[in-house]
Order: structure tokens, then sequence, then C-alpha cells
């Protein structure tokens, strides 16, 4: 066949079976803010000039709930890893999800079952789970610190 039939869609870009499969983009931002008495505010700015780009409408329930969660990450650096240079604040959206990172050089790693979970990382979890989500704990890979993930559905 030339010209016609089966090979005409590649030549008009990504034949229909291939589009079905690309998978959806994934944007990720991440700015470093200093620890110190600004650094609630300038994490709550930093992922609130992203919500366009994410998806996530300014000023609705859920923009109000990703800035609570940021809040209470940020000051739990403040609180339990102090001497932390730098909180590592991070926005990820893809798939319909949107993740909000939080990484700090403090070597101990957070409670997150049971009883031994504070009462700020309990109501994180709490609102991860209200959009289908849920929070978790890694090892930092290039220092000895640790990254907090909270992973939420973006409503639609």
């Amino acid at each position: 066949m030339t010209g016609t039939g089966w090979l005409r869609p590649w030549r008009r870009g990504k034949p229909v079976a291939a589009v079905e499969h690309v998978p959806p983009q994934v944007r990720r931002h991440v700015v470093s803010v200093p620890v110190g008495p600004q650094a609630v505010a300038r994490a709550r700015e930093a992922v609130a000039a992203r919500f366009a780009e994410a998806g996530v409408m300014a000023r609705s329930a859920f923009a109000d709930v990703v800035l609570l969660v940021v809040s209470e990450l940020v000051a739990n650096v403040l609180r339990h890893a102090p001497r932390s240079p730098f909180a590592g604040v991070g926005i990820t959206v893809g798939s319909g999800q949107l993740v909000i990172s939080v990484e700090d050089t403090g070597p101990s790693m957070p409670e997150l079952s049971g009883d031994g979970m504070g009462a700020g990382l309990r109501m994180v979890a709490e609102l991860a789970a209200d959009y289908d989500g849920d929070l978790s704990c890694e090892p930092a890979f290039h220092h000895s610190g640790k990254i907090v993930l909270v992973r939420f559905e973006v409503p639609r």
C-alpha cells in the first residue's frame, strides 16, 4: 500500500493506538526554603505559585488543604529538624495526582502509624485521606535526612 491505508496515521503524527498509551505529563517543582522564621510563608508562596500549572483552583477548598499540609510539614521541620539548613519543598502533578514533598536533613524518621504519630501528622494523614491520598516518609537519597510525602487525588 502506498499513500493510503494502514500507514497513513503515521504520516499525520502518532498512530491512534500510540496516542491512547502515552502517559500523561508529570510536572515537578522543588524550591529550597531556608529554615527560619519565614520558612512556612515562603513554602506556601512557592506551592501556591504552581497551582495554575498543577490544575488547582486558587482559593478553593482543595488549595486551602494543600497549603495547610505544606504549613504543617514545614513547621515540623522547624520543630524536629531545626539544624537542617533548608527544607526542600516540592509539588509534583501527574495522572490526576498531586504530591507535596518536604525534605530536611534531620536523621530521625517520623512515626506514621498508631499512637506514635503526632497530632499534626495525624491531621495531615486525615486530610490526604479526604482526597483519596496518603502520607508516607522515605530516606533522602543524597544525605542522611528524610522526605515526607503527601499524595492527593486532584478533584475534578
